[in-house]
C-alpha cells in the first residue's frame, strides 16, 4: 500500500483529493492546522490527521510515505497581499522545504500544485503553453512562481518532481469556497437573482473543477517518472478557457431562476488563456465544465446542505481568526477562560 502525504488537506482542493486518494486504495497522511475545520475530513481506517504548521515540517512526517502532494497554501489574491509575509513563507519557503525534506526521506514522487495565475496579463492573441514567459501580478502568483523555481532543481534519478499549474478551480467541496469565480456567481444568482460580475468581463480566465484538477494530481503518482519528471504541466481544458462576461451568461442560463448580471469594482487586469495540450498527450482530460459546477452547487444549496457563510469566503475567515486570537490573548488568564486552575488544589496535591 502506497502512502501519499497531502499538505493543505483541509482545504479546498484537499478536502476533495483526500476521499479520492482513499477510494483509490491508497492509506493518506494528512497534514494541515486545519483552519477550517478537521470534521471536513471523515475517519476512515487509512486516514492518518496530522495537525502542524508547514513551516515547521520535520523528516519525521515524511516517515514511510511515497508520495507528496504540497497542496498547502494562502489562497486567494485578497489574503495574498493582506498577508503577504506568511504567503512567501507557506507558499513558498514552506514547499521548497517540504520537497528537500522528501528527498531526503526517500520519498519517490513530489508534486507541486501551483497556479497559471502566473501567467498574468498576456496579449489577447496568446494562448500559454507551459514554456510561455510569466507574468506575475499579485503576490500569491509571485510566491508560486518562487516555489516552482525551487522545488524543479532538486529533481534526480530517484525524486521525481512535477509542477501543476491549475487553472482557476470551481465546483463543490467539503471546505467550500464562495469567493472563486464560478462559484461565487452561482452563488449571487441563485440567492438573489443578481450575478455579481467584476468589470469589464472581456478578461480570459481559464477554469477547472475541483475533482478534475484532484484527479490531475492523482494522475501524476502513477505517470512514468521519465514522462513528468522535472516538468511543468498546465491543468484545465479548451472548453474551460472561459471570457468571463460570457462565462457568467452560461452560469445565469444554469441557475433555475430569472438572474441579472450586476458589474462592480475596477477592470480585472488579469487576463490569459492557456493551452492544455501537453497534460491531454498523456492521457489526462478534463471531465466538467461551467455548468456541471453550477448544477451541483445550487442542488447543495436547495438541499439546505451548504450555505455562505464566513468560513466560505478565504479572506474574510482569516480576518476572523486574526480577530479570535486577539480577544483569546486579551481575556483569558492562566491557559484559562471561565474556568481557572484550582492553584490550591494544584498546591495540595503537589
Amino acid at each position: 500500500m502506497e502512502r501519499v502525504l497531502v499538505t493543505g488537506a483541509g482545504g479546498y482542493i484537499g478536502t476533495t483529493l483526500v476521499p479520492m486518494l482513499l477510494e483509490a486504495g491508497y492509506a493518506v497522511r494528512a497534514l494541515d492546522r486545519f483552519f477550517f475545520g478537521a470534521e471536513l475530513l471523515a475517519e476512515h481506517p487509512r486516514l492518518e490527521m496530522v495537525k502542524a504548521d508547514s513551516r515547521r515540517l520535520a523528516l519525521e512526517h515524511f516517515r514511510g510515505v511515497d508520495h507528496v502532494i504540497d497542496l498547502v497554501a494562502i489562497s486567494n489574491d485578497p489574503s495574498g497581499e493582506l498577508f503577504q509575509d506568511a504567503t512567501y513563507g507557506i507558499n513558498h519557503a514552506s514547499r521548497v522545504e517540504c520537497a528537500r525534506l522528501a528527498k531526503m526521506a526517500g520519498v519517490s514522487r513530489y508534486v507541486l500544485p501551483s497556479s497559471c495565475s502566473i501567467y498574468g496579463f498576456q496579449a489577447p492573441d496568446v494562448i500559454c503553453d507551459e514554456n510561455c514567459p510569466t507574468n506575475p501580478l499579485t503576490t500569491y502568483a509571485r510566491a508560486n512562481e518562487k516555489a516552482e523555481q525551487g522545488v524543479l532543481p532538486l529533481v534526480d534519478s530517484s525524486f521525481c518532481v512535477t509542477v501543476l499549474r491549475q487553472a482557476t478551480v470551481y465546483g463543490y467541496s467539503p471546505r467550500m469556497r464562495f469567493d472563486l469565480a464560478i462559484n461565487g456567481m452561482t452563488y449571487g444568482a441563485w440567492k438573489t437573482g443578481i450575478l455579481p460580475l467584476m468589470r469589464d468581463g472581456s478578461q480570459w480566465r481559464p477554469m477547472v473543477h475541483v475533482q478534475d484538477t484532484a484527479r490531475a494530481q492523482m494522475f501524476m503518482l502513477k505517470a512514468p517518472a521519465e514522462a513528468v519528471s522535472g516538468r511543468i504541466f498546465n491543468v484545465g481544458s479548451d472548453d474551460n478557457n472561459y471570457q468571463l462576461g460570457p462565462l457568467a451568461e452560461r452560469v445565469a442560463a444554469a441557475v433555475p431562476r430569472d438572474v441579472t448580471i450586476e458589474w462592480y469594482g475596477d477592470a480585472d487586469h488579469r487576463s490569459y488563456r492557456v493551452a492544455f495540450g501537453k497534460i491531454e498527450a498523456l492521457g489526462w482530460k478534463a471531465r466538467k465544465i461551467a455548468e456541471d459546477g453550477v448544477r451541483e452547487i445550487v442542488e447543495k444549496l436547495e438541499a439546505g446542505t451548504l450555505e455562505r457563510t464566513t468560513a466560505t469566503m478565504t479572506l474574510d475567515w482569516y480576518r476572523e481568526l486574526v480577530r479570535w486570537q486577539k480577544i483569546v490573548r486579551e481575556t483569558e488568564l492562566e491557559g484559562a477562560m471561565l474556568d481557572l486552575p484550582d492553584q490550591a488544589g494544584a498546591r495540595r496535591t503537589g
